[in-house]
């Protein structure tokens, strides 16, 4: 899109829990110089994806002036250096300071600005979890500095459809424990993908999904869904100044990989000044591939959001 700025580039992530620095594939999606820079917003892609499965909806972000920051996660898309290193993302604990490290880097160059605009966090599926899980644990001097939280689809419990793959789940976690780095290929369901066909004939295609993680990195996933789930983890509460206070959630009643009804009980349970769930009936896993308009609308749901938040009065033209 001629209205957007796209840059690529790869960060030396430090890690306290693998053997050494990792480079990381990053990208962003800017503004053009016409229009004014209004939010940033950092990306947090999920399972067997990567942060270049989010068009449309980064480029009509950036279009409305926020930024958006992606970075393929450790173990996932073009940070995947070796065979390996597929699903290798470590413990909970690494996948926080990954998160840690580059939304400082975010923060860095927001404060380098002529004027610092408001930065948001948002997660799609496994990376909704991820944000969740931050925003109740990730350090206050960072959490403090992100305007509002987004999740899209989270991961806080897997459609009764997806249990064959939570058993295998279960079961691996046991052996995580002596063989942290065995790889386990857990083949999402292109089917339950979008009601998009063509969606899901790219995303059986896509080889950067590769359906594959490690026994500790798919047990520390389904714990950080098992302790939001169960309010092992809470948001919300003793965080102080860098307590939640914004939340937006969304989600499609038809999803067949996260289930609806779980993320629908557990928004009603978080205490926070400012949220919203949007719901999308009969949509599916991802909502910003569904088909026709309504991809559209829920990047301009998205937009709405932010932009109100930043002082902008929701002004979304897409």
């Amino acid at each position: 899109m001629s209205n957007v700025q796209i840059t690529e580039g790869s960060l030396p992530f430090p890690s306290s829990t693998l053997p050494d620095t990792h480079d990381l594939y990053t990208k962003t999606w800017r503004p053009a110089s016409s229009t004014p820079l209004r939010a940033r917003m950092i990306l947090v892609h999920g399972f067997s994806d990567h942060c270049n499965n989010y068009e449309p909806l980064v480029s009509l972000l950036a279009e409305q002036g926020i930024a958006v920051h992606g970075f393929d996660q450790r173990g996932w898309g073009r940070s995947v250096h070796t065979p390996a290193e597929k699903g290798r993302s470590g413990p909970t604990s690494q996948v926080l300071e990954d998160m840690t490290f580059f939304a400082k880097h975010v923060l860095a160059e927001n404060a380098q600005g002529d004027a610092s605009v408001p930065v948001f966090l948002y997660g799609h599926s496994m990376g909704g979890a991820q944000v969740l899980t931050y925003a109740a644990t990730g350090p206050s001097a960072v959490v403090s500095q992100i305007r509002g939280f987004l999740v899209e689809s989270p991961f806080i419990a897997l459609n009764s459809a997806s249990r064959p793959w939570r058993m295998t789940v279960v079961l691996g976690r046991f052996a995580g424990k002596i063989f942290p780095n065995r790889p386990m290929v857990q083949k999402l369901n292109a089917q339950m993908v979008s009601r998009d066909p063509q969606v899901v004939k790219e995303f059986e295609a896509d080889p950067l999904n590769h359906d594959t993680g490690t026994l500790e990195g798919l047990a520390g996933m389904l714990d950080r869904a098992h302790n939001l789930e169960t309010g092992l983890v809470i948001l919300g509460e003793g965080r102080g100044e860098g307590g939640l206070t914004r939340l937006w959630v969304s989600h499609g009643t038809a999803d067949g990989i996260c289930d609806y009804a779980a993320c629908r009980k557990w928004y009603e349970g978080v205490r926070c000044k400012d949220k919203e769930m949007r719901v999308y009936e009969g949509a599916y896993h991802v909502l910003h591939k569904e088909p026709g308009e309504e991809k559209l609308i829920f990047a301009q749901d998205v937009s709405k959001w932010v932009l109100e938040r930043s002082g902008e009065g929701g002004r979304a033209k897409l």
